[in-house]
């Protein structure tokens, strides 16, 4: 399952892109309790993520994942974002993002 989601982004993400961006580097590792994986474009665009199941067996089972991505806005400036998503939801962060003000 993970598998195919992982292949899926990927192909998604090749459809997507201009025809003149190559792809640099590409790595994945998909394993029964764990996945990463990571890639570079010609255009500056740039992901990773590596995610693993917890508590296996047990009724709290989920997957705990964390992850990067990076790319070039229309205006020229390199946005990156870093984020994990576990049992807490999904936490990203960037210096682009706004961030709520504390209680």
């Amino acid at each position: 399952m993970k598998f195919l989601i992982v292949f899926v982004a990927l192909f998604a993400l090749a459809l997507a892109a201009p025809a003149d961006v190559q792809i640099n580097r590409q790595e994945s590792d998909v394993g029964p309790e764990s996945f990463n994986y990571a890639f570079e474009t010609s255009d500056g665009t740039s992901a990773n993520q590596e995610g693993h199941v917890q508590n296996i067996g047990s009724e709290n089972e989920a997957i705990s994942v964390k992850g990067s991505f990076r790319y070039i806005g229309d205006d020229g400036q390199t946005y990156e974002v870093t984020y994990v998503a576990d049992e807490n939801g999904f936490q990203p962060s960037g210096a682009h993002l706004p961030v709520a003000p504390e209680a």
